[in-house]
């Protein structure tokens, strides 16, 4: 089972983390047998004022991967399916991680598979609300 760990890639404070310190981070997690780390930045400090923009924690997941040589995993106000992939396709982080997007639709996997044109397995509970099934599945109002 793979083991990873969750780090800050900045915490946006003035003489505080840098990218730097989360890639001697990253190496040092490698060196003990962690598999992977996942890039996030901020939320240590109400003084902290993240640049709240789409991707904003891929550079750093990009850096680690690069510098460390572990897998990474890339978080940030990534919200559709192309930019998850442009990310993975570009070699920035080996995987990315949703949370408000999957908060806000539950069905992002199965949607986003279909504008990236894959199929994913639905489990077979699920099988009769298949968009090939039930017309309703395709419905926008």
């Amino acid at each position: 089972m793979p083991l990873g760990a969750r780090i800050t890639g900045t915490d946006w404070l003035e003489g505080g983390l840098t990218p730097a310190d989360a890639v001697a981070f990253a190496r040092a997690l490698k060196d003990i047998g962690v598999d992977f780390v996942c890039l996030s930045s901020g939320g240590v400090s109400a003084d902290a004022r993240p640049a709240m923009v789409a991707n904003m924690n891929v550079p750093f997941a990009e850096a680690v991967k690069r510098d460390a040589g572990i897998v990474t995993r890339a978080v940030g106000l990534i919200a559709t399916p192309r930019r998850a992939e442009a990310i993975v396709a570009g070699g920035k982080a080996d995987m990315v991680a949703l949370a408000r997007a999957m908060l806000d639709n539950p069905h992002w996997g199965w949607q986003a598979a279909k504008v990236l044109a894959a199929d994913v397995p639905r489990p077979r509970q699920y099988l009769r609300a298949a968009p090939n099934l039930w017309a309703g599945a395709a419905f926008q109002d």
